[in-house]
Parts: structure tokens; C-alpha cells; sequence
């Protein structure tokens, strides 16, 4: 069955554009035009309704005083790395808005920096600070980061292994640094009998053939120098 994907779709299109057709989900490959059109819906539902969301937040760092107490401006902080997090996850295009909350979370950080002072260790947490939410920002340019991160995620825990089988090299790559090893080992065990249960002819075998070998490789101790 044919159907009209989004160019940008939300969480949950992805999970039924990964599905779609996909043996690896066995009985839940089956995915119908009403199943798409609801999926849909839900998505431009959520996408509107974090815009006022984000008005609201984007006041309250507006109106902030240059004399609010620290708690606040915590607290900001981590509302705006909160909704970074849910606007890379939503449907269309959300650049500009990323960008702006970013901007936001900038001049936060100004006015944390300045409140460290001349103290040695507060800067160094804020700059480790800085390079975690860099890297965990790097992350969320997969869409499969966001997805997995969402409170509502899309992936229930039954669909988990197949969907990383079906992403890319780069976004199991980053995916596999939320979970720790025994979380891995367990994927693995449940990949590995996905891939062996694919028929020889199945299209998707080879790629999931490829995201196995790499779920093994991250499984591996590191070599010793």
C-alpha cells in the first residue's frame, strides 16, 4: 500500500514511516491510511500547541530581573534545554525557532557566568555544562534522539530493537549512547533474533544486517593500548 509520507513529519509519522512495510515489525508493518491521517493530526496538534508554550517562555526570559535569585534563572535554563529538546522533535520546520530558544539560553548563560564570578570551579562547571548541552544538541539532529527522549516517545519498548535496526548508521550511533551496557546487551539479544527471522529477500535485511554488526562492535570491550 502506498502512502503519502511528510517531508517533516512528527514523532509519530516517523514510527509509522518505520514501520511501514517493515517485516522487522512483524504484524505492526501493517500500517493504513487512517492510521497516517490520525498520526498526522496528533503531530500538528503537538506542534501547535508548544507555540504558545514557547511565547510563554520566551516572556518570562524577557521580563527575568537582572536581580532574580539564582533559583530562577535555574530554573529558566532548564525550561529553555527542555524545549530545545521538544521543538527538535517536532513536525515541520523548527530551525528558526531552535535558533531563537538557543538565543535565549545564551543570554541566560551570560547572566550565570556572571554570577560565578572569579570562582575557578564555577566556571569549570559551567563550561562542562556548555560542552554537554553542545554534544546532547548534536544528538538531537537525529530525529530518532528526539523521539527516544520524548515523555510520550512514539517507540514503545516492543518496537525498540526493530526501530533501531531500521535507522541509520549515524542515529544508532548516537542512540546508543542513552543506554548502558546491559540495556545494549539486551537490544542486541532481541535484534539479533529480529535479523535472524528476516527472509533471505527481505530489502531491509542487509541494512539490518549492518546496525547488528554495530550493536555487537558497542558491546565489545575497548582495546587496550
Amino acid at each position: 500500500m502506498s502512502l503519502s509520507f511528510s517531508d517533516r513529519p512528527g514523532p509519530r509519522e516517523r514510527q509509522l514511516r518505520r514501520r511501514h512495510g517493515n517485516p522487522l515489525f512483524g504484524p505492526a508493518a501493517g500500517v493504513d491510511p487512517e492510521q497516517l491521517r490520525q498520526a498526522k493530526l496528533a503531530d500538528q496538534a503537538e506542534a501547535r500547541d508548544f507555540e504558545p508554550a514557547f511565547q510563554a517562555l520566551m516572556e518570562r526570559a524577557v521580563t527575568l530581573p537582572p536581580t532574580a535569585e539564582s533559583d530562577q534563572v535555574l530554573a529558566l535554563k532548564e525550561d529553555l534545554d527542555k524545549a530545545y529538546e521538544q521543538a527538535a522533535g517536532l513536525a515541520g520546520d523548527q530551525a528558526r525557532l531552535m535558533e531563537a530558544i538557543n538565543k535565549l539560553i545564551g543570554v541566560i548563560m551570560q547572566a550565570v557566568w556572571k554570577g560565578a564570578g572569579n570562582d575557578s570551579a564555577a566556571q569549570e562547571e559551567l563550561r562542562q555544562e556548555e560542552e554537554a548541552r553542545r554534544l546532547h544538541q548534536a544528538l538531537l539532529q537525529q530525529p530518532l534522539i528526539a523521539d527516544l527522549l520524548n515523555p510520550d516517545t512514539p517507540i514503545p519498548p516492543e518496537e525498540l530493537a526493530a526501530s533501531l535496526l531500521s535507522e541509520t548508521e549515524p542515529a544508532l550511533a548516537a542512540a546508543l549512547l542513552l543506554f548502558d551496557p546491559s540495556q545494549v546487551e539486551a537490544l542486541h539479544t532481541q535484534a539479533s533474533a529480529l535479523v535472524a527471522g528476516l527472509d533471505a529477500a527481505a530489502p531491509i535485511r542487509d541494512q539490518a544486517h549492518r546496525r547488528l554488526q554495530q550493536l555487537e562492535a558497542a558491546l565489545a570491550p575497548p582495546a587496550l593500548h
